[in-house]
This record gives structure tokens, sequence and C-alpha cells, in this order.
């Protein structure tokens, strides 16, 4: 059960959640979330998932231990690309959240934790693939989602997202 959302609340700001991962069409969701925060005055918050076979790994020697320390000091690495660009587009510094887990269930369980998280923003990829892993496995339980979820196109270019955000 997802808890009441907050975000329009007094004491309270809404928040855009973009994830932050390896997708080339990633940039896309990063650069229509901040031209968005900025123009609605929400706040924005950028998270990155660490793979949760790292966590659960059995390591000998403490490899495991390293394993998951590498993994997070990159999500971290991506997290500050990610808000530098945010920062130089629009001058809006983001919270930046870093789970373990399985991609799907860290956002839910992110978007749990964080009542005034109001809207998911997530790029379509452009390839012969389809929107992409993330996009396909929430669009199946689109119906249930606890909160509105916008897609980005990846083709659209930065005066494009300009133009509409």
């Amino acid at each position: 059960m997802t808890r009441r959302r907050t975000s329009y609340q007094s004491g309270h700001a809404p928040k855009f959640l973009v994830v932050v991962d390896d997708s080339p069409e990633c940039d896309r969701a990063i650069v229509f979330a901040a031209r968005r925060a900025s123009r609605t005055g929400h706040h924005l918050q950028m998270l990155a998932v660490v793979d949760a076979q790292l966590r659960d790994g059995q390591g000998l020697f403490g490899v495991a231990e390293v394993m998951r320390a590498e993994a997070h000091a990159e999500a971290r690495a991506k997290l500050d690309r990610a808000a530098d660009l945010a920062m130089k587009l629009v001058g809006v510094e983001p919270e930046l959240v870093v789970r373990d887990g399985v991609m799907a269930d860290a956002i839910l369980a992110q978007i749990e934790e964080d009542p005034d998280v109001a809207i998911l923003i997530l790029a379509a990829g452009i390839g012969k693939d389809g929107p992409g892993p993330l996009v396909s496995s929430l669009a199946r339980s689109a119906g249930t989602f606890p909160i509105p979820v916008a897609l980005v196109p990846g083709q659209l270019t930065d005066e494009e997202i300009e133009a509409l955000a």
C-alpha cells in the first residue's frame, strides 16, 4: 500500500523523481525534469539504483563488499554528473539518492518512502528494441502505479524539450 502523497500540503514541496542510469536516453529525462522543476517550482530528486545481486552475493575475502562499494561510487558519480547537468541548465540543485535493489522495486520503494514525490519522469528509448526495459516494465503495471509517470520521447532535442517543459 502506498503512503498518501503530501507534496502539495503545507510544509511540503512536490518533487519530480528522475531515474539516472546508463541508458542513452537518460539525459532526455534529466533535461526535461530539470527544466520542468525550474518552471514549476518543484524540487528535483534523482535516483540511481545499485543492482541487488551485488548486495546479495556471497563474497570470498570481502570481494562482494568491495564490488558493492565500487558500484555505489559509480552510482554516485552518475548522479553527480546528472546534477551538474541540471545545475548548468537551469540552476536546479537536485536531491541525490542511491538505493540497492531491482530497478522497478527500488523506484517503488523510493516513492513509498518519500510522500512528496509527485511525478516520475522517464525517457523512452528510440531503438528498435522498444522504449527500454524500465519503461516496458513500468508500463505493465501502469494501472496500479502510485503516481503519474511522464514519458519523454528519447529523440527530443534540448530545444524541443525547452518548448515543452
